[in-house]
């Protein structure tokens, strides 16, 4: 009766089952925080080039002194991986103009489009990374605890069925040990369940964002105008418009 009930004499009485489902309990923790930290750390450092990106990108004179920059400083955030596509398929349409033997890939504005769709769909990707990861531990951890919960109701089960006899310190190691398998399951499902609906909240804000950025981008690249009706720091809208030159040169 003395006997203590602590996680290390929990280990030590699981059978190889338990032990099998408590491993896969503790994997899908240990991978869903990994992605939980991971993500978060990648998501703010993310939000922050974003936000430099796009003052620079506002403030910029022309499309030329957004392509320096660019090559500059690489494209480490979505709306700059963006303009990078959008400036490929510039220098590929003027390359196709000056090449007459080259097969026809399309009208410019089609082959834009495309081009800003398909860093559309890459950043997409590469944002929900993981999550079909968490998905799956916020479905699954509760039903594989409540697989050992159930192991465990049974291994108490049979120690009243051995002995006859139904005391507590008959039936207090089985039914401690469900017990226990039931809280680790809800304690990998919940953190995992919570994440993954915060990252899909943050990336469909961010996809909102950057389908508006890319209409934004078609217009300033096919017109050489950019609209810029953006809210600045103090929260007050900018209604000007800015008159760009066309990047490249005239196309």
């Amino acid at each position: 009766m003395n006997e203590s009930l602590d996680l290390a004499h929990f280990w030590a009485h699981l059978d190889l089952v338990a032990r099998v489902v408590l491993s896969i309990l503790l994997i899908g923790s240990v991978a869903s925080w990994y992605l939980i930290v991971t993500k978060s750390i990648q998501g703010y450092r993310v939000g922050q080039k974003s936000r430099q990106f796009l003052k620079s990108f506002w403030d910029a004179p022309n499309l030329d002194a957004v392509s320096r920059q660019i090559k500059t400083q690489g494209s480490a955030d979505p709306f700059s991986h963006l303009l990078h596509h959008g400036f490929s398929a510039l220098d590929h349409l003027s390359r196709r103009q000056e090449a007459a033997s080259l097969i026809d890939a399309g009208a410019p504005d089609e082959m834009l489009t495309r081009a800003l769709r398909r860093a559309i769909e890459e950043d997409k990707s590469d944002m929900e990374f993981g999550q079909s990861f968490l998905a799956t531990v916020a479905s699954s951890a509760p039903f594989v605890g409540l697989f050992g919960t159930v192991w465990g109701i049974y291994h108490a089960l049979a120690a009243i069925s051995l002995t006859g006899q139904s005391t507590l310190d008959k039936v207090a190691g089985p039914v401690g040990e469900a017990l226990i398998m039931t809280g680790i399951g809800l304690a990998v499902a919940i953190p995992a369940a919570i994440a993954y609906n915060s990252f899909a909240r943050l990336n469909r804000n961010l996809m909102s964002r950057l389908n508006s950025f890319a209409y934004d981008v078609f217009n300033f690249m096919a017109t050489g105008i950019k609209a810029s009706p953006r809210m600045n720091d103090t929260g007050n809208s900018s209604d000007k418009v800015i008159d760009l030159t066309r990047a490249q040169g005239a196309r």
